[in-house]
Order: C-alpha cells, then structure tokens, then sequence
C-alpha cells in the first residue's frame, strides 16, 4: 500500500515536468509504441520520450516492429521526430522478442482480415490495436472501455487457464501448473510486445505464482505493491507510461472495490467497475481532461462480452471457426462503445460533484447504490453547466492543420462547415459541444485538410444534408466522405452564389465559387454568415484569383483563407473591413501563417486569433 502511494506521488511530480521534451536534437533509444503504418507520405509509428507520445518518422522498408527499441538520432519538431534528419538501426532482438514476434504473427495471422470486430479481437488478445479504426479507439477511451485492450490481469488469467489446459500431464497439481506458468509468462509478455500493463499483471501472476511453490500467499495488496517496486527498479521510465498509470491505479481500485459489501453479483461487479473508475479519475482529468460518467454501466454491460469474446477468440487461435463467433461478439462491444461515447463526459467540476453526491454509497448500506448512482447522474447533467457554444455563434474548431466551423442557429441546431483532417479529433471536439446531430454540412472543397474529418464522421453523427461541389476537382477523401453520405440517404447538393439557407438565429449567404478555377483552393465554397449583431466571412482557402473575384465581401469577422498562407491578397484581407481575424491552423511544415498576413491585418485593424496558440475561438453573432 506504501509503495502504491509512493508511486503515485511520484506520478504527480513526473506529471507536472512534461516541458522536459521540447523542440530540439535527440539521440537516444525509443520504443515502438505501436505497428509501423506505412502511409501516403512516408512510414511512421509513436514512441515515447520521458512520458511524452510522438510521432516518429521512418525511413521507406525499415524492417521494424511494435516493441522494438530503436536507436535514433534526430530533432524533435512539432511532437514528431522528423525523419530527414533521423538515422534509425533495429536493435538486435533477442531470443524472447524472436519468438514473442513470431507468435505475435502467427495469432494475427488467424485473425485477418484485422477490421471491426476480428481488430478489436486482435487488442483483446494481445494488445494489438493497429487494425481498429481510429474513432472506435476513442470511442472506446469515451466510453470507458479502453482498458479492455490493454492486455491486463483477465488476459493473463486467461492465458495461464489455456497453457494448462495446453501443457496437459505437464500442468497436473498445483506446484506443476505453477512452473509451467512462470516458463510461460514471459513469452505471452513478448508476444504482447511488452505492454506496460501486460508487465504490471504478468510479474504480479509470477509472484503468486512464485508464492504458491514456496507455500506462500500474498495478498492483493502485497502483489501490486512488490511489482510495481519491481517493474520501476528494473526500468524508471514505466513511471512516465500513462497505461502503465492507469493499470496501476485500476488494480488498486479493482481491489477496494471488491471489498466493498454486495449482495449480489451484479452489485459486485459494479462495486468493482466503480472502484477502479474511482481510481483512475484523477489520470484521466490529469491526462485527458474529462472522465466518462457512465462508465461503470457500460463496463457492466460490455464486462462479461468481453470475456466471452477473448475466450472464443483464444480458443480460435487453435481451433479458427470460433474466431467468426468471438469476432461477432466483438462488433456488439464496439456498438456498445460507440453508443456510450456520447454519454456525459465530466471535468473536474463535475468529477467532485459526482463524488460528493454518491459518497454515501461509500460508507452506508442503508442506501441502495443504484438510487445514489441515478441521483448523482440527474445532479451532474442538470446542475453542472454545458459546454455547448451561445445559440447564433461560429465555433473554428482547434483539428490540427485544417478548417473546421461549428454554427450553432440555436435550439440544439448545429451545422458544419468542413472537417479538418482528423476524424477521431473532429468527433472529440464535436462531442464535447454536445453535438449529436448536423443538420447540414457543408464541404468547401476537397482538400483532405478539410475532408478528411468528415469522411470518417459521416456514419457516426446523422447529417441532414451536404453541400459539396467536386467539379472539376476531386480527391479521396472527398469522394469517399460524399458517396458513404448519398450511400447512407443524406442529400447531396451543389451550391451556387445568390442561394440563401436560413437556420435559426443565422443567415447563410453563398458567395461563391463564381466559376470554375484551375486551383482547388479558389473553387471554395463561400460563405457568409449572418447574425443579427456582426457577419463573418467563411473563406475557405480562396487565393488571389477568386479573392479577385469576390472584391465587394464585406464581414465583421473574416476567417482567414489557407491557414494564413501567403497566398492571398492584401488588398483583400483589409478590404474584408473585418475587426476580428481566425487562422485556423495547426503545427506544420509550410510556414502557416506568414507574418505579413498577420501584420496586414493588424495594421487594418483587426484582433488575429490563431486556434493552435488560442484553441477553439467563439464567435458571437447573435
């Protein structure tokens, strides 16, 4: 218990040094954090630096795995480890990391083609979530449910049920199940690449393990005591893991929360997803801001699933017709996922809310639990304030290197213009607005740092209609985000300027594209919205051909065109006349913004506000 408070102390004052990694030459060995994607521009996987994850830039055909450790030397820009200056050697592997790997295939291997369920079998398994889309991890993370691919104590128990039933004679009493345990606990480490929380439940099997040949038991407590201990003498670093954290303090909640008193099992099982979510709330308001409310329910629900679908899953590994069964059982945990990640998420305010209202329940038994659970959620969601942006106002979202407009007309009517470039950061901003439907979106052009989002948004949030003009210009994103859209009965339409759209408490007025341009940028669509106190220019990323086109615009707030790329007119940016000025814009490598975009509108007058130095930036116009 000592050593557990210790640690999490220790959690804290790590915690709070995070400037540690900054911009600047590294060398040094890293650790793949996940499977190489081979991508559209270059290779790359994360790693992790002092408790930071970056993204690492490989060079074309390197041979690497999730797990190796590589030797680099390189300079960090941005959160990446840019790849033109990195010089990267795959350390030798070892015995135990040839055969982690070559089991670690073999188990994909059987579980291909690795989509929906059969991936996120594959991260039950063995940790492996290279295979699952991208918004279903942070569906999962939402909801609650992301501990169930960090291969942990169940998997362990699990593997250690199946070696013996394997090993047959071999495994016959109690001290002989106990060798062939510990010979098989480091392999299934490997296989799982060493996963900070496979560690964490695999050195606390082989100390129970250990005890039971010497005639010792240990209890709960002294396990996750002695090997967190263990773990962090033999590698510092795993002070920094965020899943070695999160493992850490979820055993420990698991535990309390198993002696708390429950009369049946569905109140312990309860009893114990409460715990650890109890325990884990400060690391996710710490690491990730928000805590997922109904998280005990949807574990509750999902819990016993998952069990059925690892079991299935492993015994597929043998004998492959049950991986289709425990595959199915796996598309249900990510519907269920799905449908909770839109449950109420909580800061700090309403994580001390929470606790005060069903602290009770703590101590009392003469309170029912699920009375206490039921008033603390009606008392969170009615009295803790929301987040949603004043009716008649523009959001431009904080997506990274792109553009992203949130209108709110007012009455819970939301409608979107573009989508930036990343799906699982778009659903995330959106979410937290308390967004659940568009009831219109619309594309300016097809530029994956505008379309992008969207493609992977469209059968996760209804859309009412889509406002979109491919011609003559097309991309990937773009055509596949527009056909999932008419594939699922949205309406597609084309816009032209002099079309009007009323919504709420805004006007849209569609200012252009006049015609067709040679460049995808000047055949944005524009769009001016109008509040009954200010307008605001949505430019897409028009450049100084249609800007020359479209002279006589005019708006209170104008939101700069290409991220602030030099590739406007300054007669244009002051002849807006607006008194306020959005870059949307990300950490890059072109240059955007240029300072004299900023300067001249300045110069002209106007407040510039950039959303990677000010995040998401409000806008009034009502």
């Amino acid at each position: 218990m000592v050593a557990v408070a210790v640690w999490l102390l220790g959690v804290a004052i790590e915690a709070s040094d995070a400037s540690r990694v900054v911009d600047g030459p590294f060398e040094g060995e890293v650790r793949l954090l996940g499977d190489v994607s081979r991508g559209q521009y270059g290779d790359w996987a994360f790693t992790e630096i002092d408790g930071v994850e970056l993204l690492l830039e490989l060079p074309d055909g390197l041979d690497a795995e999730r797990g190796d450790v590589l030797q680099i030397e390189g300079r960090i820009v941005n959160g990446s480890l840019e790849a033109q200056a990195v010089t990267i050697s795959a350390s030798e592997a070892g015995l135990l990391d040839r055969w982690g790997r070559t089991l670690r295939r073999a188990a994909l291997g059987r579980l291909e083609p690795l989509a929906d369920g059969r991936a996120l079998l594959a991260g039950f398994l063995i940790g492996d979530t290279s295979g699952i889309d991208p918004a279903d991890v942070e569906a999962m993370r939402r909801s609650g449910l992301s501990h169930f691919v960090a291969v942990s104590g169940s998997n362990v128990a699990l593997f250690l049920l199946l070696l013996a039933f394997v090993a047959g004679p071999l495994a016959l009493g109690p001290r002989r199940r106990a060798v062939v345990g510990l010979l098989g606990l480091p392999i299934y480490a490997a296989v799982t690449a060493f996963e900070p929380s496979v560690l964490r439940a695999s050195v606390m099997a082989a100390l129970a393990l250990g005890g039971r040949l010497m005639g010792l038991v240990l209890e709960a407590w002294q396990l996750l005591a002695t090997a967190v201990v263990l773990l962090i003498l033999f590698d510092p670093g795993l002070i920094d893991s965020v899943g070695f954290q999160l493992s850490v303090a979820a055993t420990a909640g698991v535990i309390v929360g198993s002696r708390w008193p429950a009369a049946t099992p569905v109140s312990r099982a309860l009893a114990v997803t409460v715990g650890a979510q109890i325990a884990v709330a400060p690391l996710l308001l710490l690491h990730f801001e928000t805590v997922p409310l109904m998280s005990p329910l949807a574990n509750l629900v999902a819990a016993p699933l998952v069990g059925l679908a690892t079991a299935l899953g492993s015994i597929g590994l043998l004998f492959p017709p049950l991986v289709v069964a425990g595959s199915h059982v796996a598309e249900v945990i990510l519907g269920i996922a799905r449908l909770a990640s839109g449950w109420p998420q909580l800061g700090l305010q309403g994580v001390l809310l929470t606790l005060v209202v069903a602290a009770p329940a703590l101590w009392s038994r003469s309170v029912r639990p699920f009375f206490v659970a039921t008033a603390a959620f009606v008392l969170v969601v009615v009295v803790v304030p929301g987040q949603g942006p004043p009716p008649g106002s523009a959001v431009v979202l904080d997506v990274g290197q792109g553009d992203a407009i949130l209108l709110h007309g007012g009455d819970g009517r939301f409608g979107l213009v573009d989508g930036g470039p990343d799906p699982v950061a778009l659903e995330q901003k959106l979410r937290s607005y308390g967004v659940s439907s568009l009831e219109f979106v619309i594309l300016t052009h097809v530029h994956s740092d505008h379309s992008a989002g969207l493609e992977g948004l469209v059968d996760r949030i209804p859309m009412g209609r889509v406002f979109a003009d491919l011609e003559p210009h097309e991309s990937g994103a773009a055509l596949r985000f527009v056909d999932a859209a008419a594939e699922l009965g949205v309406p597609v339409s084309e816009v032209g300027p002099g079309r009007q759209l009323e919504f709420g408490d805004l006007d849209l007025r569609f200012e252009g594209p006049l015609r067709r341009y040679a460049s995808p940028n000047d055949q944005s669509i524009v769009v001016t919205v109008v509040g009954s106190k200010r307008t605001m220019l949505l430019s897409g990323d028009i450049e100084t051909v249609a800007q020359g086109e479209l002279t006589h615009l005019r708006a209170d707030v104008l939101k700069v065109p290409h991220q602030g790329a030099g590739t406007s007119t300054p007669d244009w940016l002051t002849g807006v006349g607006a008194d306020l000025a959005v870059i949307s814009v990300g950490p890059n490598q072109f240059g955007h913004p240029v300072q004299w975009v900023i300067d001249v509108l300045e110069i002209s007058g106007a407040d510039v506000l950039r959303t990677d130095i000010d995040g998401d930036v409000v806008v009034d116009l009502s």
